[in-house]
């Protein structure tokens, strides 16, 4: 099973690949995949029962259906560079002291196939 969410730019819902290849919608168990629902031990479970029995889930056509970011309504995304040896060593930077921390812009997740910052 794998989860996914499908649709136009801001418009994802929720789905579920299933064991055969088949997209299923999953926007009538919940609302989106996103950080309340990895939050919520109770909607996870209603996912996990989806999954093994997705016949009870509607399929959806997949043909030309974007797949769009992995979370909803992401917030700050913290990132720690240089954080291994070997990282370092690729840039020509020295090993840092302490962990070196910066920000992303929450838009800066996107779908697999989509283009990064407007470049396509």
């Amino acid at each position: 099973m794998k989860l996914l969410r499908v649709g136009t730019a801001g418009a994802e819902r929720p789905a579920l690949l299933d064991r055969d290849g088949t997209l299923r919608d999953l926007s009538g168990i919940v609302p989106d995949i996103d950080g309340d629902l990895l939050a919520d031990a109770s909607a996870l479970a209603r996912v996990r029962a989806a999954a093994e029995n997705p016949g009870v889930l509607p399929a959806l056509d997949a043909t030309g259906l974007r797949i769009g970011p992995p979370l909803g309504r992401i917030g700050k995304i913290v990132c720690i560079g240089l954080n291994y040896h070997d990282h370092a060593a690729e840039t020509g930077a020295e090993i840092p002291a302490e962990p070196i921390l910066f920000f992303k812009a929450p838009d800066t997740v996107v779908g697999p196939d989509d283009g990064v910052g407007g470049l396509e």
